[in-house]
């Protein structure tokens, strides 16, 4: 399976991918930190920085599956919920970034305000306009405690699938012939299965600790450097700073991989 991810952030679907075995394509990702993080992770991967501004066009007909936690700053109860008002209302680029790849599968996430938000107006677009798209969709509310994390994090899944865009039918029809286009066997959409197998697994929320591969070189405070003390401090408090934001925005990969192992059994 051949991966993409949109609002990648440091790459919990991307990690999900890598434990399926599936190739990470391309990210796509606006913030360095995160996108530092995304090339040292994946440096074999296509690197996009800002969504507005990508062409997806290349990868058309040539993804499996196209993953997306599209910014939930619009909708989120912690916010001022400015909606569609919001200029982090990006949904309209990721639908774009759909049309011009037209993958199989769709994953997005975002958070649970977006069900209530102007009575449920984009959490209902998001599924019609995927619809439209030739898609069928079901969304889900997972939150990361449901798969054994310590914290709540209340998520909605939006789980899409088509049986005439992908990879495989653009292959199909370019040679003439539309019969080994695979269509999900069962009812794909109630067939995950939640399991605690992946709580030891390496996660994109321990960065933290994984950065020190990146940073070889340890923190110094206060000693003779040559610097002024006044800078001591400024650099490695960013740092961790960014990290922890990071972390926050990131995706759980271990719930993604599950509805990943979900796709896989059909």
């Amino acid at each position: 399976m051949r991966h993409g991810s949109l609002f990648s952030g440091i790459g919990g679907p991307d990690l999900a991918a890598e434990w399926m075995g599936w190739e990470n394509v391309f990210h796509c990702e606006i913030n360095p930190f995160g996108r530092n993080v995304l090339n040292y992770y994946w440096p074999d991967a296509t690197s996009y920085d800002d969504i507005k501004k990508t062409d997806f066009t290349i990868h058309r007909g040539n993804i499996d599956i196209l993953t997306g936690g599209f910014p939930c700053q619009p909708y989120s109860l912690a916010g001022n919920r400015k909606g569609k008002e919001d200029d982090r209302h990006l949904w309209p680029h990721m639908l774009r970034a759909i049309r011009e790849i037209q993958p199989t599968w769709i994953v997005g996430e975002n958070v649970r305000g977006i069900v209530s938000w102007n009575n449920g107006m984009v959490f209902e677009e998001v599924q019609a306009e995927m619809e439209n798209e030739g898609y069928e969709v079901q969304s889900f509310e997972i939150p990361s405690c449901g798969i054994g994390a310590d914290h709540v994090r209340e998520r909605v899944w939006f789980c899409a699938y088509s049986g005439r865009l992908g990879r495989e039918n653009v292959q199909s029809n370019d040679r003439g012939s539309t019969n080994k286009i695979k269509h999900p066997k069962g009812d794909w959409k109630n067939s995950t299965q939640w399991t605690k197998e992946t709580d030891e697994l390496d996660s994109p929320c321990n960065t933290f600790l994984r950065f020190q591969e990146m940073y070889s070189e340890p923190p110094i405070f206060d000693v003779a450097d040559g610097l002024p003390f006044e800078l001591d401090g400024i650099t490695v408090p960013k740092w961790i700073e960014e990290s922890h934001k990071a972390a926050g925005n990131a995706i759980d990969p271990r719930i993604i991989f599950e509805i990943f192992k979900a796709i896989d059994r059909l």
